[in-house]
């Protein structure tokens, strides 16, 4: 380099950006994204699906809550430049065209919600966390590590409890996942 000074820098307000193509609720997306770019800013700014919200944005409420390849993940902790290829389930793509989900239908009847916020993350939360109880996954509170979990009120509590509700609806919730669970 001649003894000459490299005097190139990098600028952090510069953004770098990647092309992905986004599977969302079976649908596919084709966009560039800002690698520092979370799921749930992508998800709520860009393709305009509101139903993941957020709440604490640390990953600590569940508000924003949604599936990856049927996982429960915190969209607020996820950058969206790790999603290439992969399927991303939100809220609005649990129902199965006209028919709601049968969790969303339970959420209804035993009245799990009062002002509704932390709604999409427990009801996405709860579909991965009944994948995870079908595939016998243990949780603490599993008695017998070696048979199928059996979905009681606490083992459904322990299952969820990423995700807080202020309004203090969970006697609803967990009777509504319960019913489901059954």
């Amino acid at each position: 380099m001649n003894g000459e000074a490299d005097t190139t820098r990098w600028d952090a307000s510069t953004p770098v950006t990647v092309d992905l193509r986004l599977s969302v609720n079976r649908d596919e997306y084709p966009i560039t994204v800002d690698t520092r770019e979370t799921l749930l800013d992508t998800l709520r700014e860009r393709l305009d699906l509101t139903g993941a919200k957020k709440g604490c944005d640390h990953g600590q409420c569940g508000a924003c809550t949604v599936l990856v390849d049927g996982r429960r993940v915190k969209s607020c902790l996820t950058l969206t430049v790790t999603l290439d290829d992969r399927e991303i389930t939100t809220v609005e793509g649990l129902a199965d065209g006209d028919a709601p989900h049968p969790l969303q239908t339970a959420f209804v009847d035993h009245d799990a919600f009062q002002c509704g916020y932390c709604t999409p993350g427990q009801l996405c939360s709860a579909v991965g966390m009944l994948a995870e109880a079908a595939a016998g996954w243990p949780s603490v509170v599993t008695p017998d590590m070696s048979a199928a979990p059996r979905l009681d009120d606490d083992e459904i509590r322990e299952r969820m409890s990423g995700n807080l509700c202020r309004c203090g609806a969970y006697v609803n919730i967990v009777a509504a996942i319960g019913e489901v669970a059954r």
